[in-house]
């Protein structure tokens, strides 16, 4: 697995989140599927995270020419790919052992790094509930609604789904805020760029989006100003 670089971005005054860029997904799949139970549902799992980001990476989400079923199917879809990259920090996060942590250079790794160990005890107490509550809900929805969707062949049980997905979602998640707990080793490096960012945020949204372009830039990270307008948003 290929290194994690986490950036600890100020999305106010006194408010940090932790984002990490999301690389491209490599074109080349396994060739069999495991054989297991749960490798078979983690293969499937990791194969339409794939075909979603690299639909919405070709921009085939949206495609108002298309039939109803096929709008349904760019929406899932890029529910889908929204939903990766919200979680694609943690994600990373399983199997890793060094992590570099860069940061604004007026804060002592100290602070940092307690912040960080605060955000991934949440993140991981978050996940490991919501792992439980749509596992629940899965196990309903298959159990109790499997046998309708049996009797309409071609269509499927898209509740089941839904919570399907989402336990998967939450669980590795959960899991990668467990392994950034307890087995990563943290390393801090100071970025002056990311201290700038800490005045621009609290600008209107005409005058910030020009200013995080600029150091998203500097700092080469190609989706940080999307990050940015999101996290800033739901403050």
């Amino acid at each position: 697995m290929s290194s994690v670089e986490v950036f600890v971005i100020p999305v106010g005054r006194q408010r940090y989140e932790l984002y990490a860029e999301q690389p491209d997904a490599p074109k080349t799949t396994e060739e069999h599927p495991p054989t297991g139970f749960i490798g078979r549902i983690r293969y499937r799992f990791s194969a339409l995270v794939r075909t979603a980001e690299e639909r919405q990476r070709a921009g085939l989400s949206h495609d108002p020419s298309k039939n109803l079923f096929g709008r349904m199917q760019d929406r899932a879809m890029a529910w889908v790919a929204e939903r990766a990259a919200e979680h694609h920090l943690l994600w990373s996060l399983r199997g890793q052992t060094e992590v570099v942590a860069s940061h604004p250079n007026d804060m002592p790794f100290e602070e940092v790094h307690a912040l960080i160990r605060r955000t991934l005890q949440c993140d991981y107490d978050r996940h490991r509930r919501w792992t439980f509550i749509d596992g629940l809900l899965f196990v309903v929805t298959f159990l109790l609604l499997g046998p309708l969707f049996l009797l309409i062949p071609g269509i499927a049980n898209l509740p089941a789904l839904y919570f399907g997905f989402q336990t998967v979602s939450h669980f590795l998640a959960m899991r990668g805020a467990a392994h950034g707990l307890h087995e990563v080793h943290w390393t801090g490096r100071p970025c002056p760029p990311l201290s700038e960012l800490r005045a621009v945020v609290l600008l209107n949204r005409t005058d910030r989006s020009s200013r995080v372009h600029d150091i998203a830039s500097r700092l080469r990270l190609a989706h940080l100003t999307t990050f940015v307008d999101r996290v800033v948003r739901v403050a």
